[in-house]
């Protein structure tokens, strides 16, 4: 490993757990593909969600979006009413790849746009998250990527300069972020492209 590599900071969902609207509203709509793609761009889409990732009660989001919506009322009551469903898992592959980086003396963070209502429900299911030195979640910080004050946050807790870390996200946005804050990044696809990622930093 080389030197200047000290820790790397993962995103959670989509790179170390498996979260996707998806996984549920396939069970809702059905074989009806086109009516759960309008609902996720346009009724609540990711960006919708992103608010309450950053602090926003999710009682008062959905009554909001009941009410803007409310055609929709169903679909959008499950969206937080049903939110375990829209977890499938572990990403294949890195929980041992966590595992192995923090035998191997790396420092493990996580920055996650996560509700501080709903990552308690699953932060007991997953063993990966035991990896981390410490989880900064925009819950807790009410700031989400890819604003830039929410990697700030992180970095003026974390004790080691942003030149030795590595910042890992699926969003190609929030790696664009911080790279622009002078972060080194990569944007994980998979496991065996992060292993071959990683292996160029010198990891």
């Amino acid at each position: 490993m080389r030197d200047f590599v000290k820790g790397i900071l993962f995103d959670l969902g989509g790179v170390v757990i498996d979260w996707n609207p998806r996984h549920l509203y396939a069970k809702v709509f059905g074989e009806n593909i086109s009516r759960m793609d309008y609902f996720l761009n346009n009724v609540c889409p990711l960006e919708w969600n992103e608010r309450q990732d950053a602090g926003r009660p999710l009682s008062i989001a959905t009554e909001e979006r009941v009410r803007e919506f409310p055609d929709w009322e169903l679909e959008i009551r499950a969206y937080y009413g049903r939110w375990q469903e829209m977890i499938g898992g572990d990403i294949p592959g890195v929980a041992a790849l966590l595992g192995e980086l923090k035998r191997g003396g790396i420092r493990l963070f996580g920055l996650s746009n996560w509700s501080l209502e709903t990552f308690p429900l699953v932060s007991s299911r997953f063993l990966a998250l035991s990896s981390f030195e410490r989880i900064f979640l925009s819950g807790e910080a009410r700031l989400a990527k890819p604003d830039p004050r929410f990697y700030e946050y992180a970095l003026q807790r974390i004790d080691l300069p942003r030149e030795q870390l590595l910042f890992v996200d699926d969003n190609a946005r929030n790696v664009s972020a911080a790279r622009s804050l002078n972060i080194p990044s990569v944007c994980f696809t998979n496991i065996e492209q992060l292993r071959e990622d990683l292996s160029r930093s010198g990891i």
